[in-house]
């Protein structure tokens, strides 16, 4: 088997290994199937799911031309035969004005292709025509062929019932009897309804700097979110939501909002174009740059998932919607993911200096706060006493555990806490064994200096060996250790991606091999050990997609903890992906970032709008704090289904240097709402905004109780669900970094 027909085989292994690790889901009594719709006579397609409706025709020069894209309609509203936008002039023809579902390069087209290829003849011209189509409930397939040569590509959408979004991809087969070059691949275009009133909404960031939500008006032109790192990256995230200027800010909560996101790790790339007829494409996939993939005959190449939705109701609700698919569609063990437990790593307390009495101690305090996981992070391997060595020798280092790990592990049980442990599987330290044996293991061009970054080289996880490697001693390590968790980080970009061991017009595949197999080790590792979770981490937030969330349970936002900064990184983050995967920690204070004093209290608070974790070094808290911590711990235990679950409200953001930040969730059943407020400064006694809350039953009663904190006098301790969100609560927050939160419970 060459490497090529391997990738084949591996996306199948994938699929079916995904599929293994996640349940059937049952639609619920409340929820109306996606329904898919095919009218023979006007060559129609009409998708309806939850509140919105997608519709697509072939049109007279059997192309997929889209229809329309938003509001649900009514099953009486029918459309006419798609029919190609008629050429302005013979500068702009209608391959080019038309809206495409999927279309490739070529017959004067210069928007961005979904497909480019070159053939072996140097002919680079693509004509896509529909061939033929099978719905099977919610599920679309396509299959569209070149006009003379036996180039396939089969388009998928697979539509959500419960929250509307669709999610499609395209798979290229190549059927003649000769290779050809795949240059670019997406796995589809959205197309908006034409419109001069556009704005985008993108997430961009940097180390410790992660989540910053961007706006910018949609012109005549094309903005590119990408990253080029070989993976997702902290600069742009791929994700992206665009809305109506004309319908003013509406708040959170309020306007047309079409969003999506692509589910790649490795380099992508999502293009925003707006064309001289002022139409709107999105189209989405792994990055063109320094691309290409080499498809021989009778091989196919998937792309990945490209995700995307409609809603009414403003960009609060499009992360709504987003959140409930995730938990629902994406995560592993959906529709019913694993909450969060309270998690404790010692990093910040024992940095590299790792050994099993410090970690025993550590964890006896832990445990004596209500932690459930117990994490050791760096250091416990190989020759690692700081980040110049030991990537890449995964043993438990006999100085520091000459016991092995199993005694640390037996005192965690005992503690009634399990185990987890951190690790850098794809990085090798020049100063390792692994990489004296085999320095052609990582990227590299032949002949040319090897860029380090934390003084660590990239392994090629494209190759088979170095995939069988990690493969092995992960595997290893979790038969032979009762290990619960693994913190999964990757703490550089990619530099030299070279992979001379393959033929130079095949070596280019590293882009989407070695994702690939990064998503195949841990499709088979949790299929393995169905029971081991798994945080994906990149120094911080740069590997967060809806790729890497498909194997892992938790990601890790960003290194920066200051609680405050975090109110930020936070809200950006809950524009795209769940609370319930946004781990949070609570660290020391001052922190290492800011040199910014805050009260535990404050730090708790600003944690528990997540997964709360704890990073602090418990050595150096008082009786005091591990009291104040036993009591928060408590109460996020009893508001965590609802935060991690629950329907996500963004009252006030604290965006454009708000003084203020305000979030409300309410549980799924509606029998519980939670509330965190937070105040930077005060300024010439002005009070903190009334405070009116959302999602909850007008006519129902809900009792007040306080976490933090205390509200205004007057207020009731029980009132209606009106009440509270027309009335509103006065909250008593004044001074300097103060926080409060409360929940309302519903009483009848």
């Amino acid at each position: 088997m060459n490497c090529c027909t391997a990738i084949s085989v591996l996306r199948v292994r994938i699929a079916a290994l995904a599929l293994a690790l996640s349940p059937c889901v049952n639609v619920s009594a409340q929820t109306t199937p996606a329904t898919i719709q095919f009218d023979s006579t006007s060559g129609v397609f009409r998708i309806d799911a939850a509140d919105s409706t997608y519709v697509f025709g072939i049109n007279e020069v059997k192309g997929l031309q889209n229809l329309y894209w938003g509001k649900h309609l009514t099953a009486s509203d029918h459309f006419a035969a798609a029919h190609s936008t008629p050429a302005a002039s013979s500068f702009d023809l209608p391959v080019t004005v038309t809206p495409q579902e999927y279309v490739g390069w070529g017959g004067g087209l210069y928007v961005d292709p979904d497909l480019k290829v070159t053939f072996p003849d140097g002919n680079r011209d693509l004509a896509l025509k529909y061939v033929s189509h099978r719905i099977d409930g919610d599920s679309l397939s396509i299959m569209m062929k070149d006009v003379s040569r036996d180039v396939y590509v089969m388009l998928t959408y697979q539509a959500d019932g419960e929250t509307g979004i669709l999610r499609r991809s395209a798979t290229v087969e190549n059927r003649t009897d000769a290779p050809f070059t795949v240059e670019q691949i997406a796995a589809g275009t959205w197309s908006l309804p034409r419109g001069t009133d556009y704005r985008l909404r993108y997430l961009t960031g940097r180390w410790a700097g992660e989540w910053n939500v961007q706006e910018r008006h949609i012109e005549p032109g094309k903005t590119v979110l990408e990253s080029r790192r070989g993976t997702t990256g902290a600069q742009n995230n791929p994700w992206f939501a665009i809305d109506r200027e004309s319908e003013g800010t509406g708040g959170q909560d309020q306007g047309e909002v079409w969003f999506g996101a692509l589910g790649w790790s490795g380099s992508w790339q999502i293009s925003v174009e707006q064309d001289q007829l002022q139409q709107v494409r999105v189209t989405g996939g792994p990055n063109a740059f320094d691309f290409s993939y080499l498809l021989k005959p009778h091989e196919k190449l998937t792309t990945p998932d490209f995700y995307g939705g409609y809603t009414n109701d403003g960009i609060g609700g499009a992360s709504r919607l987003l959140h409930r698919y995730e938990i629902d569609s994406i995560l592993p063990h959906h529709p019913k993911p694993k909450l969060r437990p309270v998690l404790y790593n010692s990093w910040e307390a024992t940095g590299f200096d790792v050994n099993e009495a410090d970690q025993m101690a550590l964890a006896e305090k832990a445990a004596s706060i209500g932690v459930e996981r117990f994490v050791m992070d760096d250091g416990w391997f190989g020759e690692r006493k700081d980040d110049h060595a030991g990537l890449g020798d995964w043993y438990v280092n006999p100085q520091k555990f000459p016991h092995g790990l199993k005694p640390l592990i037996d005192k965690m049980h005992s503690l009634g806490m399990d185990f987890g442990l951190w690790v850098e599987p794809e990085m090798v330290n020049p100063n390792s064994d692994l990489y004296r044996n085999h320095p052609d293991w990582v990227l590299n061009f032949p002949d040319r200096p090897r860029t380090e970054g934390r003084n660590q080289l990239v392994l090629n996880l494209a190759s088979p060996d170095v995939r069988a490697y990690i493969y092995s001693f992960l595997d290893k390590l979790l038969t032979q250790n009762d290990i619960a968790f693994l913190k999964w980080d990757y703490n550089r970009n990619w530099s030299e991606p070279g992979w001379p061991a393959v033929a130079p017009d095949t070596e280019k595949n590293v882009y989407v091999d070695f994702t690939n197999n990064f998503y195949t080790i841990l499709a088979e590792l949790r299929q393995k050990h169905p029971n081991v979770e798994i945080e994906s981490c990149s120094g911080g937030g740069s590997r967060v997609d809806l790729g890497v969330m498909r194997y892992t349970d938790e990601v890790w936002p960003s290194d920066n903890t200051d609680a405050f900064d975090r109110l930020l990184i936070q809200n950006g983050f809950t524009y795209a992906y769940s609370p319930g995967v946004m781990m949070a920690w609570v660290t020391d204070s001052p922190t290492w970032v800011n040199s910014r004093s805050l009260s535990l209290e404050y730090r708790f608070l600003s944690s528990m709008q997540g997964s709360l974790g704890i990073g602090a070094n418990l050595n150096k808290w008082t009786r005091e704090d591990l009291d104040e911590a036993r009591k928060m711990v408590a109460a996020y235990k009893s508001i965590r289904e609802t935060v991690q679950r629950g329907s996500l409200y963004r009252l006030i953001t604290p965006e454009n240097n708000s003084e203020q930040s305000v979030t409300e969730t309410v549980a799924r059943d509606g029998k519980q709402a939670v509330t965190f407020a937070f105040l930077h400064s005060s300024r010439e006694l002005y009070p903190f905004p009334l405070l009116q809350l959302r999602g909850l039953e007008e006519n129902a009663t809900y009792t007040l109780s306080m976490i933090a904190g205390d509200v205004g006098d007057g207020t009731p301790t029980a009132a209606s669900g009106s009440y509270w969100m027309n009335h509103g609560l006065d909250l008593k927050l004044r001074g300097d970094f103060q926080a409060l939160a409360f929940t309302l419970t519903r009483t009848k």
